[in-house]
């Protein structure tokens, strides 16, 4: 039976309802009234106004109740309503607070409306990607302090206009600046719900469902992986850097179990290997976790930024003859800036002919069904040889942020390392299969709930539909490569197609484009991509990063991976650079 829409609520097996529509106000509240306890149901039919015929009677606000104001526009907008109903009611006004169950949920429908017209803006073209202010305007322009003395709720709702107001629109099609990019409406749904629900994931006592859930999706990505029979390990985890951090500790306690216990003074000088252009994280886990950025040893790679095997060899034995113990190999699936694939099947022969722990930082998601026969020959059999993944659906599958996976290939390793067996959360004597007690694993005790938002957009898409997503962002990189690569102007900073949706270039303008004097071209160059950027925010048309690297000066780093941008925004893009560089 088609759906009716909010006022279906009830309408099914409602026998007193015959003679009416299902569909109307009257028969929803009717059937309200029934399902929700406490008298919530009349009130809310009572705050929509809905009475004997239909028909709102002169006034239903009781005195100290809300009454709901409509701005008139007739469409999902941030509009002041007036709010005389918010002006003299406080956060205690509202549930648990005695009767606070109607102006709960007349503040909550208040904060929808201005949430709704935010996304309805987003993904506008015509409006602003940002409103951009220098730190000591925006500080000066609106009163972030806080205060002893409570807001009133109207207050509020103005702070909540005013935070969107200043917010960067990351899904608006023009938004380029990062690779998590996009909103997705599926997951901002979960990403609520995860919210209301409020809870944490350490135990299955308190977060039954999502541990299921993440048991459940950490066995289908260790399956797309390859590992024998699902088998394996995972968790998730605060972000792509925590990930990198957690392989990292796991491959450092396999190697020297008693360093859990004794630390860094009962183990030999440790020694990590990584390209030279992977991610800045590596060398923050080795810092946090006390091996030192110095044993972090980067490792060359070519000009299209894959790590060169012969060198990591060189390296690895280099290392070994000045009495460090090499146990770490990080190998990046879509570097940073190149968006490159190491070499990976050539790093893991290395790894396992020095007995090394082989880590792959998965740093673009591709699973598109083009990039089919790649995938099968480059990333999943060497992910099948590693020893551990990091996957970051927040990334190229446009799961709203944060949401990173480690997965791990030894099922049991992650406990072992990483449990105290707290007495107060963890007992050993409890009615349910203690297994799925999942918290003893993490490092975190608090740990918010992210795999609601990847597990319903999965259902929400299928596979299929994730594939059919990044398949057009690919296309998307193409069509630029495609259009700037002979363009007069434009100078790609390496030879041949992206290996991903990364492309990175420089806009030359006309006053350098003809310089001979290349120390000078070069110099005046680092300032082009800063100078265009900043543009970009000032007049809020569109925003995509910049970056020097190595030798090279500034280069712009194009990184398509918001699933609402169409060959139309890209091109909008090289006008836009050109509009706003061509005075330089």
């Amino acid at each position: 039976m088609a759906s009716h829409g909010f006022w279906s609520f009830g309408a099914e097996n409602s026998d007193d309802n015959r003679s009416q529509s299902p569909g109307t106000p009257r028969a929803w509240c009717q059937a309200a009234a029934q399902k929700f306890t406490g008298g919530i149901g009349s009130k809310l039919c009572a705050l929509l106004n809905v009475g004997e015929g239909d028909k709102a009677p002169e006034s239903s606000t009781k005195p100290g109740e809300v009454a709901e104001k409509s701005c008139g526009c007739n469409q999902p907008c941030s509009c002041s309503t007036d709010n005389q109903g918010f002006s003299d009611l406080y956060s205690t006004d509202l549930l648990p607070a005695t009767n606070g169950d109607i102006k709960t949920m007349t503040f909550l429908q208040e904060v929808v409306n201005i949430l709704l017209a935010y996304i309805v803006e987003s993904f506008d073209r015509s409006t602003k990607v940002i409103d951009f202010h220098y730190p000591n305007e925006l500080l000066q322009s609106n009163n972030w302090e806080l205060s002893d003395e409570p807001e009133t709720l109207d207050d509020i709702l103005l702070s909540c206009r005013a935070t969107l107001k200043y917010a960067i629109k990351t899904a608006h099609p023009r938004y380029f600046n990062q690779l998590s990019t996009g909103l997705d409406m599926v997951g901002l749904a979960a990403d609520w719900l995860t919210s209301t629900a409020n809870t944490n994931m350490f135990t299955y006592e308190v977060a039954p469902v999502f541990v299921l859930l993440e048991y459940v999706t950490l066995k289908k990505m260790r399956e797309m992986i390859g590992w024998p029979e699902r088998r394996g390990d995972g968790i998730f985890s605060p972000g792509g850097a925590i990930s990198n951090m957690y392989a990292m500790l796991l491959a450092r306690f396999k190697m020297f179990p008693e360093v859990k216990e004794k630390g860094m003074s009962s183990v030999p000088r440790l020694a990590a290997f990584t390209s030279e252009h992977s991610h800045f994280s590596i060398k923050k886990g080795a810092a946090a976790l006390g091996i030192g950025t110095e044993s972090v040893i980067l490792i060359k790679a070519d000009e299209r930024g894959k790590m060169i095997p012969s060198d990591l060899e060189r390296r690895l034995v280099e290392a070994k003859q000045k009495g460090f113990v090499p146990f770490f190999v990080s190998a990046t699936a879509g570097t940073t800036v190149y968006g490159a694939f190491d070499p990976l099947i050539a790093i893991a022969d290395i790894c396992k002919k020095h007995g090394v722990w082989m880590h792959v930082d998965w740093g673009h998601t591709r699973t598109a069904e083009r990039w089919f026969m790649i995938l099968i020959l480059t990333v999943c059999p060497v992910c099948f040889r590693a020893d551990s993944v990091t996957w970051n659906p927040h990334k190229m599958m446009s799961v709203p942020l944060q949401c990173s996976a480690l997965l791990v290939k030894e099922e049991g390793l992650m406990q072992k390392c990483n449990q105290m067996q707290a007495c107060y959360l963890f007992q050993q004597d409890k009615h349910y299969d203690l297994s799925y007690d999942t918290g003893d694993k993490a490092l975190q005790c608090g740990r918010h709930v992210d795999i609601f938002k990847l597990w319903l957009m999965w259902r929400a898409k299928g596979t299929i539909g994730f594939e059919a997503q990044i398949d057009k962002c690919l296309e998307l990189s193409e069509y630029l490569y495609n259009k700037i690569k002979d363009r007069e102007g434009y100078q790609m900073v390496f030879d041949g197609k992206p290996q991903h949706t990364n492309v990175c270039f420089w806009y030359l303008p006309p006053g350098i484009r003809y310089l001979e004097d290349k120390e000078e071209k070069m110099r005046r160059l680092h300032k082009v991509a800063p100078v265009i950027k900043a543009r970009m925010m000032e007049y809020g048309t569109t925003m995509v990063s910049y970056q020097p690297q190595g030798d090279k000066v500034n280069f712009f780093r194009m990184v398509i991976s918001n699933p609402a941008a169409t060959f139309e925004d890209i091109d909008f893009l090289i006008e836009e650079i050109e509009r706003l560089g061509q005075d330089l």
